[in-house]
């Protein structure tokens, strides 16, 4: 028990700084646990790791910026509650979603290992296969309203994540001759660029604190946030069910549990379409309740089989040999105390983690009121920091600020950005798996009864969407009707112009590979390409559709932001917004050259100082005191702790 006291705290920290995770937590406390005898160092590892997702809604729900790459799903509903002084409401709905999810996870753990064995070890390519395309069919879900848009996204997220090398002949694909590419983009520099970075620069544009003008609702908004969980009860059970369901399949990865669980409770949920991305509640419920229950799941091949279910449990499966515990069917008889060892701490970790996290999100929610030019830049310090620890390359950096420039014309333009995520997640996993299940079964995979009903879902799932969408246009017949001849052109007339080229521009490079190299990039790609000629052809011919009531039309506006952010800055305040997005773009360019110039270290020092007094005219001692404060805090956990290579 006192070793479950004290990971929790420090897998809580990790969660909550953007870009280290439960993975960079485990891989720095292994060495302090190899004198512990099996039971204690499995304990002590797996309590750190549960609750790290606990703690990623923290910054998720105050910056909009992903604390792990399992709770960007949050940012979603729970940032536009934080904007709007509901941050203790948020916060009291992820803790009590995440502790239903964690001891749900636990308890399938608990039952699950000895039924589920035989389950699982008849699981091979072909359903890891139809599991992956069935996650990339939530899509459709996850970008209805704009589905031409989604779907030309997702391809794209899938053909960058085939950037690198090939697996299959080993021919490297757009990696530009840069030894950066040559394994591929990184998750969390392309996750926090594509979801931090934007949020920061609309607070930066606004020149405003999270919350604005409104009244912060701490303790009784986490009351609040506790009965909307008991409220949804069925949902939280549903996405926890998802969660630890996903999370026992090797190679999904908490990178889009969430999403697949928040897309299920888009569709499921009444309303969903009209709330969902600008506050709804129960965005935060399927987001956190399906991502602890994870773990638990993931647990199950890595005990049972010793297949890790993630790169975190592939650490914990080091340790656990270092040990002398040797995963498999020792571990449901002679070290079946270490099993049940391991269940327990899963769920009594869940529950002090979610005690903490009660404890202190009062103070947690008050962050929300401090002033842009103090809390911006340390902020953006962690973030780019944080980004950095994802291959400890100057490419990260890059890689950040390229896909926050992405990330930040998506938001603008109405292109849901949470399709990307998703197809860069799963694409290269697709690739993978069906090459093997070709190689091994040629196409004889297809007719396998787990694949076929996983396709038929999926299928389903892809084309309810867009049956709803025929609907509202009063049939399919309705969707192809309402062309003019006068063109309808503005920025994102341009945004498809550079999506042409860009697409394009893969495309040819693609007639050099070798056939297996090229198979999967030119289907996708072409598939994209024709995606869209088609979302161009709408936008800039197509009338929009009128309403008889401006209601009808509002919900319509609605509908197209869905599952994203909305912005609330005004057409006429383009200039401005224009002015202050170049402004911001500038302080990031300026930390960049000042890394290039003189270091990290003293870059954070001069950048938070310089940033208080030019933007926000602070206090002299307080600008000391933060900027130093931060650099401090830099070096003893970078420099120090992570030794991070400056």
């Amino acid at each position: 028990m006192f070793l479950l006291l004290l990971a929790v705290p420090i897998g809580m920290f990790f969660g909550a700084v953007p870009g280290l995770g439960g993975k960079i937590g485990v891989v720095m406390v292994i060495p302090f646990v190899f004198g512990m005898d099996p039971i204690s160092g499995a304990i002590f590892l797996i309590s750190m790791h549960a609750v790290v997702h606990t703690a990623g809604s923290v910054p998720s729900i105050l910056f909009g910026v992903p604390g792990t790459t399992g709770s960007a799903a949050t940012i979603l509903d729970g940032h536009p509650l934080a904007k709007k002084g509901q941050a203790g409401r948020a916060f009291g709905a992820a803790y009590s979603a995440s502790l239903i999810g964690g001891v749900f996870g636990a308890l399938l753990l608990a039952v699950s290992i000895p039924i589920l064995r035989p389950v699982m070890l008849s699981i091979g390519s072909p359903e890891l296969l139809a599991f992956a395309v069935f996650g990339l069919c939530m899509v459709a879900a996850l970008s209805a309203g704009a589905p031409l848009r989604g779907l030309t996204v997702a391809g794209f997220g899938i053909m960058i994540a085939m950037i690198g090398g090939d697996p299959q002949s080993g021919t490297q694909r757009w990696a530009l001759g840069t030894l950066y590419l040559y394994d591929g983009l990184p998750l969390v520099p392309v996750t926090i660029g594509l979801f931090a970075l934007p949020e920061l620069a609309d607070m930066a544009i606004q020149r405003r604190s999270i919350a604005g003008d409104s009244k912060i609702d701490s303790r009784s908004g986490q009351w609040e946030g506790i009965k909307d969980t008991f409220r949804h009860w069925w949902l939280v059970i549903r996405v926890s069910w998802l969660g630890a369901t996903l999370g026992a399949v090797p190679g999904i990865g908490a990178a889009v549990i969430d999403w697949i669980a928040y897309g299920h409770a888009a569709r499921t949920e009444k309303g969903a379409a009209e709330t969902f991305g600008t506050g709804d509640i129960r965005g935060v419920l399927a987001s956190e309740g399906s991502n602890n229950a994870k773990e638990g799941g993931a647990l199950v091949p890595t005990i049972a089989f010793g297949v890790p279910g993630s790169a975190s449990m592939a650490i914990l499966l080091g340790a656990f040999l270092v040990h002398g515990l040797q995963p498999g069917p020792d571990m449901l008889s002679k070290n079946l105390d270490v099993t049940y060892s391991i269940i327990w701490s899963v769920a009594l970790a869940n529950i002090l983690g979610a005690g903490i996290c009660f404890a202190f999100s009062n103070q947690f929610a008050k962050v929300a009121l401090v002033r842009q030019p103090i809390i911006m830049p340390l902020i953006l310090t962690v973030i780019m920091v944080g980004a950095y620890q994802g291959s400890r390359n100057w490419g990260d950096l890059i890689t950040v600020v390229l896909f926050g420039l992405l990330g930040w014309f998506m938001k603008r333009l109405g292109w849901p950005r949470p399709p990307l995520i998703l197809g860069f997640v799963l694409g290269a996993v697709v690739e993978r798996y069906y090459f093997i299940s070709v190689s091994r079964y040629d196409y004889g995979w297809v007719t396998n009864p787990i694949v076929m009903v996983l396709l038929a879902i999926a299928l389903w799932g892809f084309i309810r969407p867009l049956m709803r969408e025929a609907k509202n246009a009063g049939g399919f017949t309705g969707m192809l009707s309402g062309y003019s001849r006068s063109a309808n052109i503005n920025l994102n007339t341009l945004f498809y112009g550079i999506a042409f080229v860009l697409i394009g521009v893969m495309l040819t490079q693609t007639v050099l590979w070798k056939y297996d190299a090229r198979l999967v990039p030119q289907a996708i790609g072409g598939f994209s390409f024709a995606l869209l000629i088609l979302g161009f052809i709408n936008h800039t011919f197509k009338a929009p559709s009128k309403s008889k009531t401006g209601d009808d039309a509002k919900s319509k506006a609605v509908a197209t932001l869905k599952l994203d952010i909305s912005v609330e800055t005004q057409a006429d305040e383009l200039q401005v917004v224009i002015k202050r997005a170049l402004i911001f773009l500038g302080w990031i360019v300026g930390f960049l050259g000042g890394i290039a110039l003189i270091g990290m270290l003293p870059t954070i020092l001069i950048f938070v100082g310089s940033y208080m007094w030019i933007e926000g005219r602070e206090r002299l001692k307080l600008i000391l005191s933060v900027s130093f404060g931060i650099t401090i805090f830099s070096y003893v956990l970078f420099d120090q702790m992570l030794s991070l290579p400056w």
